[in-house]
């Protein structure tokens, strides 16, 4: 691996130590990353263009590392204080990148992708194409994936809901043009394989006991146990021969005379960061930067 492999992968570990945090957000990266590769794609960008908008979407909550966890996993309606705090994630996740030797590759992303078209949004208030087309993207993308996702606090909504929102918020909240070419994808079904899932074709599973996602990386085989953070419950991978991918409940005797272990230990439910697929989106975007 070279040096600008190297420092890549930095970027993509970081931002990944800042999701395992949040037993909700599995995947949130790599499905922001996913939808605005394909956005920008679809605008017609260059590579090295679409290669830097899709690091900017992985990195964009950089800054989320300073959201204490009460306030990050808050089951209720946030205060606001409270929200002033999240509001402090793009300038805190900018300087958290500054002296990065890559920072230049996704800085706009992180400190803009909550501006909007109308100037209402935060940090600085901008308005139209006063902040990057990375940000105008990534803001996008970010807004539907939250829509689409299961929290804490509220079911995910269906992606034709999500779509007309993102419709109804062109020229406001979103750039218009941006938006109507995401509406579009969104009908044709080309962010359908992205939705829910955590990485290609592995969908996000939940948690039998509590509810929270639980993640299956590419490695894991049937049979591989995977567990939910917060209670700890255990379940396992089954892998079909059609190529699905699904989580099982040890709800049978698995071993003849001993039943089955339902919850780990704490120290078998720490987060994990998924190298293999770090390492392959490293690859790619070093191709494409190239």
């Amino acid at each position: 691996m070279n040096h600008a492999e190297e420092l890549l992968k930095s970027l993509y570990v970081m931002a990944s130590m800042v999701e395992a945090r949040d037993p909700y957000t599995g995947g949130h990266l790599w499905r922001v990353s996913q939808f605005s590769k394909i956005l920008a794609t679809a605008k017609g960008l260059p590579d090295k263009d679409v290669a830097r908008i899709a690091l900017g979407g992985f990195l964009h909550d950089l800054g989320k590392v300073s959201v204490p966890d009460a306030i990050l996993g808050k089951t209720g309606k946030l205060t606001d204080a409270e929200y002033n705090v999240i509001k402090t994630h793009p300038e805190i996740g900018y300087q958290i990148i500054s002296g990065h030797p890559l920072s230049p590759l996704a800085q706009d992303a992180i400190l803009s992708h909550h501006e909007r078209s109308d100037g209402k949004g935060y940090p600085q208030g901008l308005k139209d194409d006063a902040f990057s087309i990375d940000a105008r993207i990534v803001g996008i993308t970010d807004a539907f994936d939250a829509m689409t996702s299961t929290r804490s606090y509220r079911r995910g909504m269906p992606v034709e809901k999500a779509l007309g929102i993102i419709e109804e918020c062109a020229g406001s909240q979103f750039d218009r043009e941006l938006a109507g070419i995401f509406v579009r994808l969104g009908r044709e079904g080309a962010l359908d394989h992205t939705v829910g899932h955590s990485d290609k074709g592995i969908p996000l599973q939940k948690c039998p006991s509590c509810g929270p996602t639980i993640v299956i990386r590419r490695e894991q085989k049937t049979g591989d146990y995977v567990y939910c953070r917060p209670c700890g419950y255990r379940t396992q991978v089954i892998r079909e021969s059609d190529g699905t991918v699904r989580i099982e409940k040890l709800t049978k005797n698995l071993f003849a005379s001993f039943p089955p272990k339902l919850h780990a230990p704490a120290d078998e439910t720490k987060p994990e960061l998924d190298m293999p697929l770090i390492e392959e989106l490293v690859a790619e975007a070093v191709r494409l930067l190239a």
